[in-house]
């Protein structure tokens, strides 16, 4: 079974060991043609605790960690210029 893989931006790291990550879908409106953007926010486990705010991330789907955290960060894409 392949690995469920997203990637996003990290909104909040105020917590231990965990990040919220949000994920931006775009698609098409179906009779209108405009890109449409759906956000959602995911918890992930960091660790080392090495994200910060703005970072872009790649995050993996795992075994449930938490009541709601279910992904591992994998790597940093890019680091923000706000820190």
């Amino acid at each position: 079974m392949p690995v469920k893989e997203k990637v996003g931006v990290v909104i909040s790291n105020k917590m231990q060991k965990t990040i919220v990550v949000k994920v931006e879908n775009r698609y098409p409106h179906p009779i209108y043609s405009k890109t449409m953007v759906k956000t959602k926010k995911y918890l992930a486990h960091d660790e080392r605790g090495v994200c910060n705010i703005g970072d872009q991330v790649l995050v993996y789907e795992c075994r449930p960690l938490s009541k709601r955290k279910r992904w591992i960060l994998s790597k940093i894409l890019s680091k923000s210029s706000l820190n």
